[in-house]
């Protein structure tokens, strides 16, 4: 009944987009909760909680697009033609305000849960477990800003004090038409948040919600974006002292059919009964063999080693209608169980791992960030000797960001990751099947300045919220 309770008082509070509800749904059905009524008690908390989380699995968020998209759009991987053709206005860089991307509605959903939470967290009494709640509140909250804010706004480094985020929104008020914020400004509310939230997170908490080992990771995360380089190593060592172990050389591939959970700090628990498929954005099992809608780009594909355990874990040589492809394998599922479902990992030990290495690089303490970066290192590769490696300066900053790109590639990393550094998208010129042959990408590449790196807001967003300004040239 708890559970039905909170579900009744979430869909009693109307939301079209930030917007006012229509008057016609002012008056709740007779047998509605309010909101007040939700959270009386620690088990409705817990489940407010549960439905935060829930809210990152739609399939605009880490439930599909947030794992897909920046690769879709950047240059990891090729649209594959004997697809369906998915997602090809975003692989091409045409799409429009009319035809976006849904990410902008559906983190707003999880932030206005996550401000339910923090508006009503004072009904419970003082102790562990109501700072704990309070700080995946705030958590989840910076997250979905951040992500929002990094695919809306210019990159930090390169935005100016009036570039513009996204609305940082703290009520669950249906009534406010909140502005846009500058980029500047999110980022600050976002850190302030994060720090709050790694202050007073629980040490009990597994990987299927934020832990203090995640929080300071996301908090890394953010620092790096801001090229704080001190601030960014300092939140890795944080979350290192408590979760270092990247997943072993054994581990790797398991972690993807979720046999282990090694080197995972923050996953979101799917199960086959959701009917949500992570994988399907990028291919789909048929009696024709493996559908790809989109396969590795094979210039891209050069980058991975044979002595490297990514390669096999990522990439797989697959035939469809006779034809080889190189599929995307990090998403084709578990063992057992319906294709294309697996847990969605959005923060694992690896990033920190690299984080700390380009900050220290950033910082000119070239031996500790080969240090840092060889921790990776030799969990990926096989008879791997570090003696052999000693990079410094540019080389050491180029093979941080090779490892970077290797070790996230598919997960939904790449279009940020060339925002932030200032860079613009270039592809390959090599076709679609196994050997490089087939047809080419028609569009190869985007310059740093091109305004399409921030996608439109939804037009429907401007209907009902007069203060929201869309981005320039849509």
């Amino acid at each position: 009944m708890k559970m039905k309770k909170f579900i009744l008082a979430i869909c009693s509070v109307c939301l079209v987009g930030l917007g006012s509800c229509e008057k016609g749904l002012e008056l709740g059905p007779y047998n509605s909760a309010t909101i007040a009524q939700a959270f009386e008690s620690d088990s409705d908390f817990a489940n407010a909680v549960r439905g935060m989380y829930a809210s990152a699995l739609g399939g605009s968020y880490y439930g599909g697009s947030m794992i897909s998209l920046p690769d879709i759009l950047s240059d990891n991987v090729l649209v594959a033609r004997t697809g369906r053709l998915s997602n090809l206005s975003f692989h091409e860089w045409r799409y429009t305000a009319d035809g976006t991307w849904g990410l902008f509605a559906t983190a707003y959903t999880g932030i206005r849960r996550a401000n339910a939470i923090l508006e009503n967290i004072d009904r419970l009494p003082a102790g562990t477990s109501k700072e704990n709640y309070k700080a995946e509140a705030l958590a989840f909250r910076a997250m979905a800003h951040f992500d929002l804010v990094r695919l809306y706004g210019k990159a930090y480094t390169q935005a100016s004090d009036t570039d513009l985020g996204v609305p940082y929104v703290t009520s669950t008020d249906a009534t406010l038409k909140p502005s846009r914020e500058s980029v500047k400004t999110n980022f600050s509310k976002i850190e302030t948040d994060l720090k709050a939230a790694e202050a007073a997170i629980g040490s009990a908490n597994g990987i299927y919600r934020f832990n203090k080992a995640a929080v300071s990771a996301l908090l890394s995360r953010v620092y790096l974006y801001e090229g704080k380089w001190q601030e960014s190593a300092d939140a890795a060592t944080r979350s290192l002292a408590l979760s270092s172990n990247p997943g072993a050389l054994a581990d790797y591939a398991r972690i993807w059919t979720d046999a282990v959970n090694t080197g995972v700090l923050l996953k979101l628990q799917i199960v086959d009964k959701d009917r949500i498929t992570p994988g399907v954005e990028y291919s789909q099992s048929s009696a024709s063999g493996v559908r790809n809608e989109y396969v590795v780009d094979h210039l891209f594909l050069q980058s991975f080693k044979a002595n490297d355990v990514r390669t096999a874990a990522s990439v797989r040589l697959t035939t469809f209608n006779g034809q080889p492809y190189n599929s995307i394998a990090k998403w084709f599922g578990r063992a057992t169980g319906n294709a294309n479902v697996t847990d969605s990992k959005v923060i694992r030990v690896a990033e920190v791992w690299l984080n700390l290495a380009e900050s220290l690089a950033n910082l000119g303490k070239n031996a500790e960030a080969l240090t840092a970066l060889n921790n990776l290192r030799k969990n990926r590769y096989t008879d791997f000797d570090a003696g052999n490696f000693s990079e410094s300066g540019n080389a050491l900053k180029t093979a941080i960001d090779l490892e970077r790109r290797l070790e996230f590639a598919f997960e939904g990393h790449r279009l940020f990751d060339l925002k932030r550094k200032g860079n613009g998208i270039s592809r390959s010129s090599r076709g679609d099947k196994a050997d490089g042959t087939g047809t080419p990408a028609r569009f190869l590449s985007l310059a740093a300045t091109d305004y399409r790196l921030q996608l439109p807001l939804p037009s429907n967003e401007l209907r009902v919220n007069s203060n929201i300004q869309q981005n320039p040239n849509y």
